[in-house]
């Protein structure tokens, strides 16, 4: 989720255009900000713009450009990009960044698509080593100090944040802002967290009164989360020490789903067994969690695991699995330009994993897209050295013809075939014979015939016995597809030695063959006239050739008298 912050709102008028559309406006706890949905006009990708008013906020201004200036310098997945577990970021804020938050609360934790936390709020972030920190800068209150809280904070800006007063811890509410530099600069963040916690577990945090309370907090968790909040700030367990205790083996932050995130992120530098561990854990929770998280999180990882990170069969089947239950629009836009580039990688493991699961994915893609720019580097594969390569190719065929145009089958499909008939592997001659039969219907009606003629005659003298059985087989399977002419002068020719094959499986399947076509020889020659000659008639006016016998002759003795036929001698 991108986040974009406007200070001044005259800057947008006066500098180039606004390169964001706003949306509807977001509902937001209270806040300097007033949030919307967006978009980002280049391309059209979601982002949510932050607003600030300041000429309805003016005293509130140098907050927007603290937190505008923090979030542009202050680097970390959990700053403005991801809080998958709270505790991480403020963490980091609290040690590497020797800073102070000073205003963590349900309000400044945004989600995204994925469901993942991210963390906001940056109004009064401090560096504590900074005495002119926002967080410490002298400000008069524009009107007269409501409680005893607003009368402490009088003279810093960290009172103008909105519902401040809830999260207070009573240091602070005691003493005001100056108390920081006399307490460990993590203990305001870490009461923050612990109401942080009621409220994700409750709803809301009313004040310092439920501090402490563990309504509703899971029991593992109680004896961590009372010591954040404890009332001295010398005693407070840091965040980063509530990170330690939650992560030991069997506590509160040893989860699946923990897990899962924090694998998933560094999918790309585990070693192979690694990913093969996680790859296996992953694929026992796909079913679990939210589907959104899945598709806006993992998804993207295992793709990039898949292109360039090694992650192989496993981690495609995943991505496979996922993708069946995104829309049609998702699958184009997320899976499909990938699956492009991975079919043009020349990865034997990469190529064989996609021609598997293609059944799973050839119905999401455009024809187009398949006739035009996969299917064109599919072939390579009928020529690869390794037979594995060829043999997944050849079976794929059966899947991609349905959205390959006539062109192609005719043409460039057909001229491949014609290698793979002819291949070294049996298998694979045996395989093409089949792949044939099946596609009969998509060949072009004008050479189609001679197109399989020629080839399942050919495998009936096969050294291989399954590609002659293969061969009759189709044969069968396409009679329909041959003139009468056709099976009668130049398949049954060729089909009737193999009635005495000598394998008996071929001499069956032959007879079988055989009856079809003659039965459809039959049922042609059923139809047709008993004879072309002309009638008896016409023929009587015409005198008979001496070596023609006479109509008058039985036919058994035409027959008879034909081959040894002598003239008589003329005396």
């Amino acid at each position: 989720m991108d986040f974009l912050k406007s200070a001044v709102a005259s800057a947008m008028a006066k500098g180039p255009p606004f390169p964001y559309t706003f949306g509807d406006k977001v509902d937001l706890d209270p806040s300097i900000w007033t949030l919307y949905n967006g978009t980002r006009r280049e391309d059209g990708s979601d982002c949510s713009i932050f607003s600030f008013d300041i000429s309805a906020n003016r005293s509130a201004f140098p907050l927007a450009k603290n937190a505008l200036k923090k979030l542009r310098t202050l680097r970390h997945p959990g700053v403005i990009k991801v809080l998958d577990t709270a505790e991480r970021t403020v963490k980091f804020i609290n040690d590497e960044a020797s800073s102070v938050h000073g205003s963590l609360k349900v309000a400044s934790v945004y989600t995204t698509e994925s469901g993942e936390w991210k963390l906001g709020g940056f109004e009064v972030l401090s560096n504590v080593k900074d005495d002119e920190a926002v967080i410490y800068v002298g400000f008069k209150l524009p009107f007269q100090p409501s409680s005893e809280h607003e009368a402490n904070n009088d003279q810093t800006y960290g009172s103008l944040v909105p519902d401040s007063g809830r999260y207070t811890p009573p240091e602070l509410a005691s003493s005001g802002w100056d108390a920081l530099k006399r307490s460990p600069h993590s203990a305001v963040d870490a009461y923050n967290f612990g109401a942080l916690i009621f409220e994700v577990f409750n709803g809301n945090f009313n004040g310092s009164d439920q501090a402490g309370q563990t309504k509703n907090i899971p029991p593992s968790m109680h004896s961590s989360y009372k010591r954040l909040v404890n009332s001295n700030p010398k005693a407070r367990l840091s965040v980063a020490h509530f990170l330690e205790q939650g992560r030991r083996n069997g506590s509160f932050f040893d989860t699946p789903l923990i897990k899962l995130t924090d694998g998933i992120e560094n999918l790309g530098v585990k070693t192979e067994e690694e990913r093969e561990a996680f790859l296996d854990d992953l694929e026992q929770l796909t079913d679990d969690f939210p589907e959104d998280f899945f598709k806006m999180k993992v998804l993207p990882e295992l793709l990039k695991s898949v292109e360039f990170g090694g992650g192989g069969a496993k981690a495609f089947g995943l991505v496979m699995k996922i993708a069946t239950k995104l829309s049609n629009e998702d699958f184009e836009a997320k899976i499909t330009p990938v699956l492009i580039r991975l079919f043009g990688n020349p990865d034997r493991a990469i190529r064989v994993c996609l021609l598997d699961n293609l059944p799973l994915m050839i119905d999401r893609l455009p024809q187009n897209t398949v006739n035009n720019k996969i299917f064109p580097q599919v072939v390579t594969g009928f020529t690869d050295v390794a037979p594995v390569v060829r043999e997944q190719t050849l079976k794929s065929v059966l899947t991609f013809i349905p959205k390959l145009s006539d062109r192609t089958i005719n043409s460039e499909l057909l001229r491949y075939l014609a290698k793979t008939a002819n291949d070294e592997q049996p298998g694979i001659r045996t395989n093409t014979t089949i792949c044939l039969g099946k596609i009969a219907k998509y060949l072009g009606t004008s050479s189609r015939a001679k197109v399989l003629i020629a080839a399942f005659t050919r495998s009936l003298k096969d050294p291989f016995l399954h590609a002659r059985n293969a061969a009759l087989l189709a044969l069968a399977a396409t009679v329909e597809h041959f003139s009468e002419e056709d099976c009668a002068g130049r398949i049954l020719p060729v089909v009737c030695p193999s009635l005495i094959d000598k394998e008996k499986l071929i001499r069956d399947q032959a007879a079988k063959t055989v009856d079809i076509f003659l039965a459809k020889i039959k049922k042609a020659a059923a139809s047709m006239p008993d004879t072309v000659l002309p009638p008896e008639g016409a023929a009587a006016t015409t005198a008979p050739r001496m070596s023609t016998p006479q109509p008058a002759e039985s036919s058994a003795a035409a027959w008879a008298l034909l081959p040894g036929r002598r003239q008589p001698r003329r005396g």
